[in-house]
């Protein structure tokens, strides 16, 4: 299948998924439906929209049987594939503007294609983001990057 009809599939999805995952209390944070070896899989990623709060598998189970049901009465899609109910997980990416409001004040690890002071990744707490243009603040120091410039914005993960 060409790109063009794998995204009308996810807009698809998405649709049917909405309702059933805010009946549960979640959100969708993204839709994937792709070929992984020689199955077809379709991947649906829920969070919480209270970013204090972490997706259970009794949400995902939930959200898979009530999705499953309802794929099975409309059957939107004609070849067979595995559905899967995830979270994005406690590194999950930031994407969009709403991504960035959301987790302001967060610490973040940024993926850079060329170095700042010498290092391709930096991590700091977010604390702006507009017009493409992220701010983050690196003991005391703010530091400003443009979205362009990223291979990825990702919560970091303290141990």
């Amino acid at each position: 299948m060409c790109g063009d009809k794998m995204a009308k599939i996810t807009d698809v999805i998405k649709e049917i998924a909405t309702p059933i995952v805010l009946s549960e209390n979640c959100v969708i944070f993204d839709v994937e439906y792709k070929k992984e070896g020689s199955d077809y899989v379709l991947r649906v990623l829920i969070e919480k929209e209270n970013i204090d709060e972490y997706i259970s598998i009794n949400d995902c189970e939930n959200i898979s049987r009530k999705l499953s049901d309802e794929l099975d009465r409309v059957d939107p899609i004609k070849n067979p594939y595995m559905l899967e109910v995830s979270s994005p997980g406690i590194d999950r990416p930031l994407r969009c503007e709403a991504d960035f409001e959301k987790y302001n004040g967060r610490d973040v690890d940024i993926g850079l294609y060329k170095a700042i002071n010498k290092s391709k990744i930096l991590t700091g707490t977010l604390t702006g983001y507009k017009d493409d243009i992220i701010t983050i603040d690196i003991d005391g120091e703010v530091v400003e990057i443009n979205k362009k410039d990223t291979s990825y914005v990702k919560l970091s993960i303290d141990f």
